[in-house]
């Protein structure tokens, strides 16, 4: 990421490329409808002292040739000085109700096109800030994942987006037009009368400072309304992921009450900072009201002394509306520049949290071949540690204290030769899912934890990519996505060819189950695949290992949920399939590892023992009383 997200300016000019010069034309268009919005106030002044009351208007110096080339008649010469022709534009009314009409179109034109290209740069910067949100997202680690709750990422991707979104394209863009429709409106104003726009911008700072100061104030409020809003998202995505387990355990009224004290929190929080909101607006009411008080009493004062003509005062009414509205306008911008800046830093959270890297020239294709032995070479592990940093955000601590009893595995030694078949057999925590995690490299080991090799090359020096291509892995818990069986079984294949999908699936003893389903592979099987048994999706997820025809196979408590029967049939297709692969297993039931090569009991993350089914009988150790154990049930 190249140090992108350092602060809050970094990143957003970040998320700007592509859609940057969309918003710098829209701006342009912007400050286009403002110039024309100050012209027509002038054109009424001309019409009502000029025309209505008759009185003489000189003309400037640059627009006498202009004038005059248009048409001769619309000035006149008298004295030393030209000057409007008051009886002229009197009796052609319409020309000033044309120049008006002219003005006011010229003025929906450029809205049109500003709003046009603010469209266009606003869907550019969504677009880019959505998928390189995503894209870090996917590439972050395991562990960053475990230690963060998945509602307040989908939060911070969606919510928090929407408001960057809503600054840049509505508040930001309008910003360089509140800034030059208060230069031009003070400056139109001073040429009206000075002593009266002094009058006008006398609480100008006053709103501003104000603005300033409610800024500073109300960010705290915006950050915990937020905070407390990722909270509330990801107690709805928890609930709605485990919506079976809330219901088999008949928590649905402890859930309702748990969810309903959050939001009322949540609510609290934010009926204060609408509070705070409240006020703001409406002290800044107050203050634009006075401003306009005091306009239309010095201006009148003014017009009975003669020294403001009606015109004027009518102008000059119209350009102090124009500059009450950027002011104000200011002040929401600042306002809304609080929020903004926090959904920034949420997100920038996650663009500053660490991807998994590879190490410099790391090995794939012919540099790193799959098909070799794999050596835990005393390897000992434990989690990083999860604490959380002063916004209540998650942060992975990689100090490690290799203390035994925070170590999952301890000084872990064995060899899994090339295409053999090793068994891994171990109780509940001994370390046995962790071994495969750190092989697939979802967890990293650190240079003093031991090293894993594969044909002699560590695997921290293995292209990630590569390394997880050659190994097919069935997870303990598996996994299927929205769609039908048949895109889920091929879900890693760039092609969805049937032979392979039905091949992958009678080896994983699918194919029976299919039959009886009335579409068959086209068959929709829902979120997490919540339409088929525990059974079906264990060997959907077999299905989708096998079809990948990888070097090196891993099945994780992958027939924990088969009967006997099937799980014989399992296993017998795939040691037909597996000839030459390196395939591990791990599993509760010895019936599952008895004809493996080689089998690896752990106990406590240690190896306990290792060797054949019956060389591990003839131990009788662990694994002797297992078999027992299993064999009387």
């Amino acid at each position: 990421m190249n140090n992108v997200g350092k602060n809050r300016k970094t990143l957003l000019l970040y998320f700007l490329r592509g859609s940057k010069r969309y918003f710098i034309i829209s701006v342009i268009f912007a400050m286009l409808v403002s110039v024309l919005d100050l012209i027509n106030p002038k054109i009424i002044s001309f019409a009502v002292d000029c025309v209505l009351s008759k009185k003489k208007q000189k003309v400037p110096e640059f627009a006498v040739n202009l004038l005059s080339e248009i048409n001769e008649k619309f000035i006149v010469f008298e004295g030393d000085a030209y000057y409007f022709n008051s009886e002229y534009f009197g009796s052609r009314l319409y020309l000033i109700a044309g120049l008006i009409a002219t003005v006011a179109f010229l003025a929906v034109l450029c809205r049109y096109f500003f709003k046009q290209f603010n469209a266009r740069g606003e869907g550019k910067l969504v677009q880019r800030m959505r998928n390189l949100l995503y894209e870090h997202i996917i590439h972050l680690p395991v562990s960053w994942h475990n230690a963060n709750q998945t509602g307040d990422i989908i939060q911070r991707s969606t919510s928090d987006v929407e408001t960057i979104r809503n600054f840049v394209a509505e508040q930001l863009t309008n910003l360089i037009r509140v800034v030059v429709l208060i230069i031009l409106s003070v400056i139109f104003m001073a040429g009206i009368n000075v002593p009266l726009t002094f009058v006008a911008i006398i609480l100008v700072p006053v709103i501003i400072l104000y603005s300033l100061f409610f800024h500073n104030k109300i960010a705290a409020s915006f950050q915990k309304v937020d905070t407390m809003e990722g909270r509330l998202s990801a107690m709805v995505q928890e609930n709605l992921t485990g919506v079976r387990v809330v219901r088999a355990f008949g928590r649905e009224a402890y859930e309702k009450k748990r969810f309903e004290q959050s939001n009322e929190k949540y609510m609290n929080t934010w009926i204060h900072l609408m509070k705070l909101l409240s006020a703001f607006w409406a002290t800044s009411d107050f203050v634009s009201g006075l401003q306009v008080l005091l306009i239309a009493s010095f201006g009148a004062v003014f017009c009975v002394k003669g020294t403001l003509s009606p015109g004027d005062y009518i102008a000059f009414i119209s350009y102090n509306a124009m500059l009450t509205w950027p002011v104000r306008m200011l002040g929401r911008v600042i306002s809304d520049m609080s929020k903004a800046g926090i959904s920034i830093d949420r997100i920038r959270y996650i663009m500053n949290s660490k991807v998994e890297e590879d190490a410099e020239n790391a090995l794939k294709g012919d540099d790193a071949p799959m098909n070799q032995d794999i050596v835990f070479d005393n390897v000992s592990f434990e989690f990083d540690r999860v604490e959380k940093n002063a916004e209540g955000e998650a942060v992975v601590v990689s100090v490690k204290k290799h203390d035994e009893q925070a170590e999952v595995l301890k000084n872990v030694s064995f060899t899994i030769p090339a295409g053999k078949t090793v068994g891994i057999l171990g109780g509940t925590g001994s370390g046995k899912s962790t071994l495969v995690h750190l092989l697939d490299r979802l967890f990293d080991l650190t240079e003093d934890e031991g090293k894993i090799t594969i044909g002699g090359k560590d695997i921290r020096r293995i292209n990630r990519k590569w390394l997880r291509e050659n190994i097919g892995i069935v997870l303990q818990e598996p996994y299927l996505f929205s769609g039908t069986l048949a895109e889920n079984i091929a879900i890693t294949q760039k092609e969805q060819k049937m032979d392979r999908v039905k091949a992958a699936a009678k080896i994983a003893s699918l194919d029976e189950a299919v039959e009886k389903f009335g579409k068959g592979y086209e068959t929709y099987v829902g979120e997490r695949g919540v339409t088929l048994s525990g059974g079906q999706k264990q060997r959907t997820a077999i299905a989708q290992t096998v079809i990948r025809n990888t070097p090196i196979m891993i099945f994780d408590d992958s027939l924990s949920a088969v009967d006997a029967e099937t799980d014989v049939k399992i296993r017998k297709a795939l040691e037909e399939k597996a000839k030459g692969t390196t395939t591990i297993i791990i599993a509760h039931r010895i019936s599952t590892l008895m004809n493996a090569d080689k089998i690896i009991v752990l106990e406590n993350g240690r190896v306990a023992e290792e060797g054949t089914h019956d060389e591990l009988l003839q131990k009788k150790g662990i694994y002797n009383k297992v078999f027992n154990l299993q064999h009387a049930v």
